[in-house]
């Protein structure tokens, strides 16, 4: 272990008798929440409890719970998607919420309607279990449906390894689902844990698979980025191997940062799940169990240094991984409009803005999709920029689904500005405990007035990628963006400048504690600068890469 002494977190999960204690008592109390203990085991089932600051009265907090699927790939169902729909009016505040890691959220239920609605999940083939706490979450894999005979491919492997990797404790079947094993996965349920032992990792452990030259995932931003190869047949052979990745930190504590992952190495398929094995065993064992803000594995490679971690793997192993193959440019796809299946059928991408299906005034996103999904069964996929793909749709379903979507007001994406595209936020207030800002509810406002000036330099067809947090841990991973706006105090943000949208490129700070109100005017002078001075088709991170942040023109004080 890299720590003699733990975090009193460690001790809640080491005493929990694997994820049970004390949830399993306090879960059929008359209680309207769970006690401080207990909500760190239940991150583990993939719930938090939270408390929607908007409804607090005085010191009394207003107690809600969110639940978070285990969705590899971000799949769905006809039928399981219209089972998260009804559970959404049923039990929670009428909303779903795709996330950047290819769940959704369900947000708003209240703790007696906890276990209810837990079951109902399950009853429709999806876990939450390990969807959140110090475990490997959800897989994220490439979003689209099979293309050219590799998509389908990636999609299956992430299954296996996500039912491989989630824990073998049946605590969750106990508590949950009264014993019963409902969800249909290939998981093992015992009382032991053969990979994560009684405490589990230091810290939530991030793993996805992408390929070549489409890193729609952020690769690089995981623990674990996987990049598979394939035969002449399309069959995988290998993976290339990134280790290291990771978006948060801490404002005021520079001993925390986000970091891109290393190239480990390539690996046969047939060893890869040994490998993943391998490098989770040694951050379980040498990852620091005593300051959570150094928890990440990003944190011990850094320390360590790459070398020293590939000598442990070997060591583990009994051999060494092959050198890291070469890969095309990763580009982002967002995989919006319509595309052609490898098949015949098409798929659909649907712009979800900040990833918050509703209805909402004359834009009634949640209806339409729940009439087409019900009319023409597609399948879901829910992707890592939170949108949505409907696929398998025959080419006769294609003009009535574009009408249904526009009866209920939905833009489709080439009637959407890149902007708005190109835009990610996260949920942060009133019900995210961390945010210390407004993300979702204010970005609106915030990309539509960037937008404008990107119309009147004309540079709205540039493929600007824009995210903002409300607080640094960067769940909508902001640190690779061409602009993050990370939230630094109550309607005060730093601005990120310089990433890339395609994930390869970390940016750099440019003005801190920034009102809200002042974030597009800030930004203004970099497009002004920008448009005058590019290169022939340089973007707008790469001009400011190359000329320097530091030497940016600034508005006056």
């Amino acid at each position: 272990m890299s720590s003699k002494k733990k975090s009193k977190l460690e001790n809640i999960k080491e005493g929990s008798n694997y994820l049970r204690g004390p949830l399993d008592v306090e879960v059929g109390n008359d209680e309207d929440h769970f006690s401080k203990d207990a909500i760190q085991v239940l991150k583990f089932h993939g719930t938090y409890q939270q408390d929607d600051r908007d409804k607090r009265q005085g010191r009394d907090r207003h107690y809600i719970f969110m639940i978070r699927s285990r969705t590899p790939g971000g799949k769905l169902t006809p039928a399981q998607y219209l089972a998260v729909d009804n559970i959404s009016n049923t039990h929670a505040d009428g909303t779903i919420r795709v996330t950047t890691r290819q769940a959704f959220q369900l947000h708003g239920i209240i703790k007696k309607d906890l276990k209810k609605t837990i079951k109902e999940i399950n009853e429709s083939l999806i876990t939450t279990l390990g969807a959140c706490g110090d475990i490997v979450r959800n897989v994220m894999a490439t979003p689209a449906p099979d293309i050219d005979g590799r998509q389908a491919k990636v999609q299956e492997f992430s299954d296996e390894i996500s039912d491989i990797l989630l824990p073998a404790t049946n605590a969750y079947h106990e508590i949950w689902l009264d014993g019963e094993k409902v969800y249909s996965g290939k998981e093992e349920i015992t009382n032991t844990e053969p990979l994560y032992d009684r405490s589990y990792l230091p810290r939530k452990f991030k793993i996805a698979v992408a390929l070549p030259g489409d890193n729609s995932v952020d690769l690089y931003t995981q623990d674990i980025g996987l990049v598979a190869f394939f035969d002449e047949t399309q069959e995988i052979e290998g993976f290339n191997v990134v280790v290291g990745g990771g978006m948060g930190m801490h404002h005021r504590k520079p001993e925390t940062f986000p970091r891109l992952g290393d190239h480990l190495g390539y690996i046969t398929k047939d060893k890869v799940v040994d490998v993943i094995k391998g490098i989770i065993g040694i951050q379980r064992d040498y990852g620091n169990r005593e300051n959570r803000k150094q928890a990440r594995m990003k944190y011990l490679i850094h320390d360590w240094g790459l070398a020293k971690f590939k000598n442990e793997l070997t060591d583990r192993l009994g051999y060494e991984l092959e050198e890291f193959r070469e890969l095309p440019k990763f580009e982002l796809e967002l995989y919006l409009g319509w595309k052609k299946q490898s098949d015949g059928n098409w798929f659909l991408g649907i712009s979800v803005e900040n990833g918050r299906i509703k209805d909402e005034g004359d834009l009634k996103l949640k209806s339409a999709l729940r009439k087409i999904v019900e009319d023409f069964q597609p399948e879901v996929r829910m992707t890592p920029n939170h949108n949505v793909l409907l696929t398998n749709i025959p080419e006769e379903y294609k003009q009535p689904i574009e009408q249904i979507f526009h009866e209920y007001g939905v833009q489709l994406p080439d009637e959407i500005p890149n902007a708005i595209k190109f835009s990610m936020a996260c949920p942060a207030l009133p019900t995210c405990g961390l945010a210390i800002a407004e993300s979702e509810r204010v970005m609106p406002d915030v990309i539509r007035d960037l937008n404008g000036v990107l119309e009147e330099l004309e540079l709205q067809n540039e493929k600007l990628s824009v995210r903002m947090t409300g607080c640094p841990n960067g769940c909508a991973r902001p640190y690779v963006a061409d602009i993050g706006f990370v939230g630094r105090s109550l309607d005060k943000y730093t601005i990120f400048i310089g990433g890339d949208p395609s994930g390869t490129r970390l940016n750099k700070e440019y003005k801190d504690m920034v009102p809200r109100e002042e974030l597009i005017q800030e930004v203004r002078p970099l497009l002004e600068h920008f448009k005058k001075e590019r290169s022939v088709n340089e973007s707008f991170s790469d001009f400011w890469n190359r000329i320097g942040i530091e030497d940016s023109p600034q508005i006056p004080a």
